[in-house]
């Protein structure tokens, strides 16, 4: 089992910048995909981006790709995702997402069996 702790979350205006880190305890990080979803009010949790065990291989949302970024250190049990460029419509609670199960970063929520309690990404135009 795996606990999951977002921050970095924050108020920013359109066209600036965020970095958010998700801090992983408990099962050998490097054994775990990773993955950012986030969630606006009335809508569907979205997939952000995923990333594989050693890094190597990385897995984007359309609609923030050339934007975003998502690393990992597996040293620091922290994978990081960096945005850039926000618009308001990346407002929304970003959560971090675990699973040891699968083969390769996935989009799908359901695939994933661990996440954290969330940070609140508010972008003001």
């Amino acid at each position: 089992q795996v606990q999951l702790v977002e921050s970095g979350g924050g108020l920013v205006q359109a066209g600036g910048s965020l970095r958010l880190s998700c801090v992983a305890s408990g099962r050998t990080f490097n054994t775990y995909v990773m993955g950012w979803f986030r969630q606006a009010p009335g809508n569907e949790r979205e997939f952000v981006a995923a990333i594989s065990r050693s890094g190597r291989t990385t897995r984007y949302g359309d609609s923030v790709k050339g934007r975003f970024t998502i690393s990992r250190d597996n040293a620091k049990n922290t994978v990081y995702l960096q945005m850039n460029s926000l618009k308001p419509e990346d407002t929304a609670v970003y959560y971090c997402a675990a699973d040891y199960k699968l083969g390769s970063p996935s989009d799908n929520r359901y695939e994933y069996d661990y996440w954290g309690q969330g940070t609140q990404v508010t972008v003001s135009s």
